[in-house]
């Protein structure tokens, strides 16, 4: 248990890092901010309905914007500039994947996301980007719900991938009755962050549970892709979605500027054949750091049955166990 709990707070150590203060943070924002929908009335509207294509970066990025706009409001009294947003994790963990080409077509039997053809388009053969959708769609189209983005559920309208098509939900209905337990955790997220009397570390608990749950069950459904990728970004994929089971027990802050930071040590490409953590020469000590705790938490997962995690969520459960975790993680990193 000592073991597990040293190798799970390394890992998490990879992912905080003390609050800095910053006086511009729009050097923080993913890649085409700017470029991406801002509001509803930016992307296209047909019969009353807007259409929003997820499978083009800036329009699912677009998603995000609006719901960290919408939202900035009750997030205000937790700090100035939407920073203490813990919708910003979702986001900027998209903008990652944009950036280091975990969006493009993995079987290169089309140009969707190279560079040289069509960079803005998100392919359906990436894992990466089926499970972003999860991550996307779901908490958008609960908001869109909860009428907390001030549009009506009948008005909002996702458009389909080129194939594959019944894997997923396009508005509020369809997901409803298609994953009827992830939208309903999203849309509990949304009822308590407007709640008055609504606290930080409550906020985190409901905004980890809809993650988790949203991720729950779905990677099953995509491991075809896995198989465009070469065994190191398989594995990397796989322990990664492990991982965000042990951070949600601790219910790391998903703000702008912890997520930014934590994301310094996430592979900045690809990972090839070749690749050993932590022995892969263009990557960086942290992140080389962070893809063999990676691999370890895996090993200790399959090796326990997944007890590790079962004890590692029961330890989380004492507020001040979290708080002590954090705490000693911000002091060991800020030293």
């Amino acid at each position: 248990m000592v073991f597990l709990c040293f190798w799970a707070l390394t890992l998490v150590a990879c992912c905080t890092t003390s609050l800095a203060e910053a006086s511009d943070l729009s050097h923080l924002h993913p890649p085409l901010w700017d470029e991406s929908p801002g509001q509803f009335s930016d992307f296209q509207v047909k019969n009353n309905v807007y259409i929003i294509n997820a499978w083009v970066y800036p329009q699912r990025m677009g998603m995000y914007k609006i719901l960290l706009n919408q939202t900035a409001r009750y997030f205000s009294k937790f700090g100035p500039e939407n920073e203490q947003n813990i919708l910003w994790g979702l986001c900027l963990q998209h903008g990652w994947q944009y950036n280091t080409g975990r969006l493009v077509d993995p079987s290169r039997r089309t140009s969707c996301g190279y560079e040289s053809a069509d960079p803005l388009c998100i392919s359906v053969d990436s894992w990466w980007a089926d499970i972003n959708y999860f991550l996307s769609a779901l908490p958008f189209l609960a908001a869109v719900d909860s009428g907390i983005l001030g549009v009506s559920p009948h008005q909002v309208k996702l458009l389909p991938p080129p194939k594959d098509q019944m894997k997923f939900c396009y508005d509020v209905a369809s997901c409803h009755l298609t994953f009827p337990e992830k939208m309903n955790k999203w849309n509990l997220f949304y009822q308590y962050l407007q709640s008055p009397s609504s606290n930080f570390d409550d906020l985190l608990q409901h905004l980890w549970a809809a993650h988790t749950s949203s991720l729950e069950g779905i990677s099953e459904h995509f491991d075809d892709r896995m198989a465009y990728y070469y065994k190191p970004e398989a594995e990397f994929g796989k322990n990664w979605t492990l991982a965000v089971e042990y951070l949600a027990a601790v219910r790391i802050p998903t703000t702008m500027i912890r997520v930014h930071e934590s994301q310094k040590g996430l592979p900045p490409r690809v990972l090839l054949d070749t690749d050993v953590a932590p022995f892969i020469s263009d990557l960086t000590y942290f992140q080389n750091t962070v893809l063999s705790v990676l691999n370890i938490l895996c090993s200790v997962d399959q090796m326990t049955g997944s007890l590790s995690l079962t004890l590692w969520k029961n330890v989380m459960k004492a507020q001040i166990v979290r708080k002590l975790v954090l705490d000693l993680l911000d002091y060991f990193i800020v030293t």
